[in-house]
């Protein structure tokens, strides 16, 4: 559980490097916006037009009689219009992130070089770089769909359907949710899709701590738009320990009087005192027949050890 709670600390402090750099948190409100204004008026051409679309598809019924044709065609167009919200809410944050893909992609790497270190360019063009997160989105997406049809089909399960799998629909959806906010820093550092899934399977709680609580608070739209340039900052902050330090970054270093590497012959040893400085290796104690006094060490042969 300890990973989860690191996951669900990077959701923090994503959100508190955003309000620390007030203008990224403005800059990276611009895209949820956008995408807010567009959904908003797919819905509201939707609510006015379900009725027209269900009358459309249900020819078969013109010659029912009242209240019969009513009920049935307010029915579906009730259906029509919650699938629609639905599909909304689902595909929210996937429409985000492409829409605001130039600005998730400045404030990912503003957070890389805030925090340090080399900040990784994929140096592909913007449209090539458009095309790999629509077409990863995309497998997402159909990833998504298929988990979701199986749960649904679970849901029909008693005390089960109720109980266990909409955690797991919850688990599922926040999975995928932290895979598409961490492409955004593990695009960049040119991991791919098969790769960004396996590093998340290898820190499976750690994906759900960060993934999870958005997935919640993500369900209402307008709260995904003020969260969102959080949510990209603590996925890049995320996203760097998971890819690890960058090239160069990774050797081990010693400590305080410690002998490089490069300096040792093959095979030898050292003996390291615990303060600075260089610490010298005394003689044996004398044993019977020898001097007590100490002897000069003899100059060696490269190679050749003494004992």
């Amino acid at each position: 559980m300890r990973d989860f709670g690191a996951g669900f600390g990077y959701v923090l402090k994503g959100q508190r490097w955003v309000v620390g750099h007030g203008r990224w948190f403005g800059f990276g409100l611009l895209p949820g916006l956008i995408t807010l204004v567009l959904y908003a008026g797919a819905l509201i051409g939707l609510f006015y037009g379900a009725d027209d679309l269900t009358a459309w598809a249900t020819p078969f019924a013109d010659g029912w009689s009242s209240p019969w044709l009513g009920l049935f065609r307010g029915f579906l167009t009730a259906l029509v219009f919650a699938l629609g919200l639905f599909l909304a809410v689902v595909t929210f944050t996937a429409v985000t992130l492409l829409v605001g893909q130039p600005f998730y992609e400045s404030l990912s790497e503003e957070v890389d070089r805030t925090e340090g270190g080399e900040v990784p360019e994929s140096g592909r063009s913007f449209w090539h770089e458009m095309w790999i997160s629509a077409r990863d989105s995309l497998r997402i997406l159909v990833r998504v769909s298929l988990y979701g049809i199986l749960l649904f089909a679970l849901g029909f399960l008693p005390v089960v359907g109720q109980t266990v799998v909409p955690v797991l629909g919850f688990c599922v959806s926040g999975f995928f949710l932290a895979e598409e906010l961490t492409a955004v820093a593990l695009q960049r550092r040119d991991v791919d899709l098969k790769e960004r899934l396996t590093l998340l399977r290898g820190r499976r709680m750690l994906a759900l701590g960060f993934g999870v609580p958005l997935t919640l608070a993500f369900l209402v739209p307008l709260v995904a738009v003020f969260l969102m340039p959080g949510a990209v900052a603590g996925a890049t902050l995320m996203a760097r320990e998971l890819a690890g330090p960058p090239s160069g970054e990774d050797e081990v270093r010693g400590a305080p009087g410690a002998v490089p590497a490069a300096g040792r012959e093959p095979g030898a040893t050292l003996a390291l005192g615990t303060g600075p400085g260089p610490h010298p290796v005394s003689p044996p104690a004398a044993g019977a027949g020898q001097a007590a006094h100490p002897v000069p060490p003899r100059p060696q042969a490269p190679g050749t050890k003494s004992w």
